[in-house]
């Protein structure tokens, strides 16, 4: 059994046992349990339940195994040609890491 659930703003597919990075939720601790209500699409053994837009009573229980980890490093560079212009800038996104306990449909 799999959903698909909307965690702020983007579309994960949930399930059980599977670990998902997400962008950093603030108010998680580690090993809280957070629920997830926003089920877009659900599928128990082949039958698919499309919600319109939700799913009535579904939902997509995880724990907090980490509330905050830094993703990989990105390098943003810019340069103007002939002008002398560089610029370099670093960024890592911050995560929270879910395990997915359990997905009711």
């Amino acid at each position: 059994m799999y959903a698909i659930v909307e965690i702020q703003g983007q579309q994960f597919k949930a399930e059980a046992g599977r670990k998902l990075y997400v962008h950093h939720i603030a108010e998680a601790t580690n090993g809280a349990e957070v629920v997830f209500d926003k089920v877009l699409l659900a599928d128990k053994d082949g039958e698919v339940v499309v919600g319109a837009p939700v799913i009535e009573g579904a939902k997509v229980v995880c724990e907090v195994i980490a509330p905050m980890i830094k993703g990989e490093r990105l390098i943003i560079f810019h340069k103007k040609r002939r002008k002398g212009y560089r610029k370099r800038n670093g960024h890592r996104q911050q995560f929270t890491q879910l395990l997915i306990k359990e997905v009711v449909a």
